[in-house]
């Protein structure tokens, strides 16, 4: 008796095919990483983020290191525009996310951004005051009383841009008994009571858990900050640079930053 071998190579070409759309099933895809077999990738990066992306960045930082053994990410935080000027005196980093678009810009302009930037979150303003509120602030127009000590951001860094276009909107007019160099900072005035009210970013509200109290106020959406993300053009590891980048900007990615408060560009 004859047998046909059509009818089995059929089969074969059905396995071969239920195996592919298999690979392609919801729930088993990974984020792209740049790279043909992400389980290779080693080395260490360094990531040089925007002050108010500590808490996220960390985590993030943590889940990539688990999903690809063998690297490490090493984080340095400050304000944007410190940053920026680390870089371009030749300080070694890999990757850089800003709190603003602007900054990002500078990197560009000084040939020291690889491709162009993602934006990968937004933030807004809001007002940290120690529990109970002592001072009773309860819109922006409450920072300019005489007596409420209120402490911001330098103007060159974000969320002092931020502040100052807020003050324009409104017409109002600020005098901070300090100005710091980064939202961290701020917060920490207002946590150890220097502070009556600190201009800070949502996110960073949240993060403080109840060391602070947030006070929303309506006119923070005329200074939304949209969050920029690229490979330093001096990077020694672009690929791995591109991996963690892809990282952020996953569904995954998406998910720790709007817990922690930020928006979507």
């Amino acid at each position: 008796m004859r047998f046909s071998r059509k009818p089995f190579a059929a089969v074969l070409i059905a396995g071969a095919l239920a195996v592919s759309l298999a690979a392609c099933a919801p729930g088993t895809t990974r984020p792209f990483t740049g790279s043909a077999n992400p389980e290779s990738m080693s080395g260490e990066i360094t990531v040089f983020a925007a002050a108010s992306l500590k808490t996220t960045f960390t985590q993030l930082a943590k889940d990539f290191e688990v999903q690809h053994p063998g690297t490490k990410v090493t984080l340095s935080f400050a304000g944007s525009s410190d940053l920026v000027t680390q870089i371009t005196q030749g300080a070694p980093a890999d990757v850089f996310a800003s709190a603003d678009t602007k900054n990002m810009a500078k990197l560009a302009d000084a040939d020291l951004v690889d491709g162009t930037a993602t934006n990968f979150a937004t933030n807004v303003l809001e007002i940290a005051v120690p529990p109970g509120n002592p001072a009773s602030i309860s819109s922006f127009a409450d920072l300019a009383k005489p007596g409420v000590k209120v402490v911001t951001c330098a103007s060159q860094v974000p969320c002092g841009a931020a502040t100052k276009t807020v003050e324009k909107a409104t017409v109002t007019t600020l005098s901070p008994v300090s100005e710091e160099s980064s939202v961290t900072d701020v917060l920490g005035k207002v946590t150890s009571g220097e502070a009556d009210a600190g201009l800070v970013y949502v996110s960073d509200v949240k993060a403080a858990g109840n060391k602070v109290q947030g006070i929303p106020f309506p006119e923070s959406g005329r200074a939304v900050n949209t969050y920029p993300i690229a490979t330093v053009g001096t990077s020694k590891n672009k690929e791995l640079a591109a991996a963690f980048i892809a990282n952020v900007t996953s569904e995954a990615g998406k998910k720790v930053l709007m817990d922690a408060g930020f928006g979507t560009p």
